[in-house]
């Protein structure tokens, strides 16, 4: 039963997303949205009952004596599958109103479901060249996705994304190469020989850092963000920031706390230089998402930030850390899907990209603004939403952990980044409501709909599903910090954040 519950998780997007290319199966829309809805439903349905299911491993093949393609469905690998088929079960349903009037949905619903099979696959991966195979598999199906509209800017942006993820993959693959001579498998048991050599170690640390840190938006491998944002469809956007990013800490957790183990990083020139640049890319970003003035780059510029709160965590190479990490993840990807959806519908319906023209948007959309104040509550980390509850364990971590200046530095950069973060995003919240003598522009009547100002109920649940999460995740944080710490602990042996 495991297994099957594994392969189906995986399979069933896959060849799903190869059916929606058949045009003759899918003559109008509304039988490629139910067919694709009912494809996110059930595999959510699987999904979701794998979280039940005992930890099963599963060898796919051989490549070589040596080299074997595993799934494992462990703790981590249920933790991120659960989140990626809720964000794109939602995600989808706001798509089909999105996108009506594109004409270019059968690629699109192609790679969307493709795209959320590998993600799975990637997740439940049992080794590092599984990992690997299916991080490359990831950048492909996903590329198509920030293509969509097939303008200069959006191939342009496709191609700069298709070239940094390669670079990072190379980087990624180079650091495989140096643990393969230094481990046994590199499975995920830290796996490291009695005799390796701890040089070639911390360099293929470093490596896979760097390398996978680029699909995280890590500085200063970021630029793909900034313009494959911008470029792609609001439903590519929110699944792109909301856990296309996460698979790069994926990467970084799977290989630096799974194969090589923090013991042997901790202390050394590998958690500086870790520390370091998290740290800096939270400051940069924040600080030129303040000074950006189109709405989805803003966002892309604060996904830098955010994802490296995540990455900052995992850098402390403590197990409090490790689990605050895991705790930013899932709230980071419930508030910026609701961000970027909630850009997605006001560009829709009103044609405005600059921050400054939603001047009164709220007189017209005023339950999508109170969404996104929501949501932006939620990523400063007000009370008692989900991004304070993580944001407060990062801190804590941070100073129960000696790491020398970091202790102290680390919390009063994730307090600046606040700040910035209130400042970039509550003031479009303050122009929306009180916008003075301005008033909602006028493309507003050349796009909206009159009946549907919200953007219609399609568009509408979505955002007030992920913001409703943004406050449950924070009012009923105890259970779930309890399960991520017993998932931490599982792989570090300890439990904490009780």
């Amino acid at each position: 039963m495991e297994k099957a519950v594994i392969l189906i998780q995986i399979f069933l997007p896959v060849f799903a997303g190869l059916l929606t290319m058949l045009r003759p199966l899918f003559r109008k829309n509304v039988y490629r949205h139910r067919f694709v809805a009912a494809v996110l439903l059930i595999s959510a349905a699987v999904t979701l009952f794998g979280l039940f299911c005992e930890t099963t491993t599963i060898t796919l093949f051989e490549l070589t004596g040596t080299i074997r393609l595993v799934l494992c469905n462990d703790g981590l690998a249920r933790f991120f599958c659960t989140l990626v088929v809720i964000v794109w079960l939602f995600v989808g349903m706001y798509s089909f109103r999105y996108l009506r009037k594109t004409g270019k949905t059968n690629l699109f619903y192609a790679s969307f479901l493709m795209s959320s099979g590998v993600l799975q696959a990637v997740a439940l991966s049992g080794n590092l060249v599984t990992f690997y195979m299916f991080f490359e598999w990831m950048t492909m199906l996903t590329f198509p996705l920030v293509l969509h509209s097939k303008t200069k800017e959006s191939v342009r942006a496709a191609k700069k994304y298709f070239f940094f993820s390669i670079a990072g993959a190379c980087l990624s693959l180079a650091g495989i190469f140096l643990l393969a001579m230094n481990t046994n498998g590199i499975t995920f048991t830290q796996s490291l020989c009695e005799d390796a050599n701890m040089g070639q170690v911390h360099l293929a640390a470093v490596l896979l850092l760097f390398g996978f840190g680029t699909k995280a938006g890590m500085f200063p491998m970021h630029g793909w963000l900034l313009v494959a944002h911008p470029a792609a469809p609001a439903p590519a956007s929110a699944v792109l920031s909301g856990l296309v990013t996460k698979v790069g800490v994926l990467g970084i957790i799977r290989s630096l706390y799974y194969v090589i183990g923090i013991d042997a990083l901790a202390g050394t020139y590998v958690q500086t230089v870790f520390l370091t640049v998290s740290l800096l890319s939270v400051f940069m970003g924040s600080m030129l998402a303040y000074k950006e003035k189109v709405l989805k780059k803003r966002l892309a510029y604060s996904t830098v930030s955010q994802v490296s709160y995540i990455l900052f965590g995992l850098a402390l190479m403590t197990p409090q850390g490790y689990a605050a990490a895991l705790m930013h993840m899932a709230a980071h990807c419930v508030i910026k899907v609701a961000l970027f959806l909630f850009a997605g519908t006001v560009i829709h319906e009103t044609g405005q990209e600059r921050v400054e023209g939603l001047k009164g948007v709220g007189k017209l959309m005023p339950v999508t603004l109170w969404c996104f104040t929501i949501a932006s509550l939620g990523l400063v980390g007000i009370p008692p939403t989900a991004g304070f509850v993580s944001k407060w364990y990062l801190a804590t971590a941070a100073m129960d952990t000696n790491v020398g200046v970091f202790s102290y530095l680390g919390p009063v950069v994730l307090l600046l980044s606040a700040l910035l973060t209130a400042g970039y995003l509550l003031t479009i919240t303050a122009d929306g409501f009180y916008p003075g003598k301005d008033f909602v522009p006028k493309e507003a009547e050349k796009h909206g709909n009159g009946t549907e100002k919200e953007g219609g109920l399609l568009m509408l649940l979505p955002l007030l599903f992920f913001a409703v999460l943004t406050v449950v995740l924070g009012v009923f944080a105890q259970p779930i910090c309890h399960g991520i710490s017993q998932l931490a602990g599982t792989a570090l042996g300890t439990v904490f954040l009780r």
